[in-house]
């Protein structure tokens, strides 16, 4: 491994030594042009000149690419898997000043979630593969990212959330306007095998503080207002926890839809 032991230093190394043996090929093909040239007009001297001095540039080029091969001595697939590169990426964004939270085995940037995949050498950035993964690059990505909208609806979001809220207040036996807590609503939301796979509680909780952003508490659909509710359930089980995007920590457990005029 490289004296500072990081993906970071093994990159950074590799850069200049590809760097130098850019330089060796460089030289090379330079002496392979006036060869070629040389022997197109039959000036047999500088022929064999030219060739001599390809031979030393390619002999270079070869002693260049066996050190770049020799430095990536970090094995990236265990480097991942051991929580060193997490570890690391953590730093970087902290030197960069983008906040990043780990959790369980996501990262939360706003208004991204990381995953990293080890065995594939890629780290997953919103259900998509990034195999640009030097942290240092990476970090760049993730701040680039946050410079542009999200792409979210909170309309659509909105319903969903108070279709499961529906269910949810049914099969609790509670009054049609109680606080239920949003972890049960997830619950409901990811029901079908393999949904809380597919739409994890760090992605529910990212949605939520999107669509408490967007100020949006009711739709055409509905005339039920969204009504957030904190209480004491943010020191108790079920609170979901996402990054806003000042880089603090967002905490969401409970929420109710009020009642329908004709309802009342």
């Amino acid at each position: 491994m490289t004296e500072q032991g990081t993906l970071e230093a093994m990159l950074a190394d590799a850069e200049g030594r590809a760097e130098a043996a850019l330089k060796a090929a460089g030289a090379a093909t330079t002496q392979l042009r006036k060869a070629r040239a040389a022997a197109k007009t039959g000036q047999l001297r500088d022929l064999r000149k030219a060739l001599a001095a390809a031979q030393t540039s390619s002999a270079t080029l070869t002693c260049a690419v066996a050190d770049l091969q020799g430095g990536l001595d970090l094995e990236e697939q265990q480097y991942l898997a051991s929580g060193e590169y997490t570890k690391e990426l953590l730093q970087a964004a902290a030197d960069a000043g983008v906040a990043i939270f780990e959790e369980d085995d996501r990262l939360m940037c706003y208004p991204s979630l990381l995953r990293v995949l080890a065995v594939d050498a890629a780290v997953e950035v919103d259900k998509v593969r990034e195999r640009r993964i030097r942290p240092s690059v990476l970090v760049g990505l993730l701040a680039a990212t946050q410079e542009r909208a999200p792409r979210f609806k909170p309309e659509g979001f909105l319903d969903s959330l108070r279709g499961a809220y529906e269910l949810a207040v049914a099969g609790s036996g509670k009054t049609a306007d109680s606080v239920v807590r949003l972890l049960d609503v997830w619950s409901v939301l990811t029901l079908l095998p393999g949904q809380s796979r597919e739409y994890s509680k760090q992605e529910f909780a990212r949605d939520l503080y999107l669509l408490d952003q967007s100020g949006v508490t009711s739709t055409a659909r509905s005339a039920r207002r969204l009504r957030w509710s904190a209480s004491t359930g943010t020191k108790s089980s079920g609170v979901l926890t996402t990054v806003a995007r000042s880089g603090q920590q967002q905490r969401y457990w409970g929420v109710s839809f009020s009642l329908a005029e004709e309802q009342r």
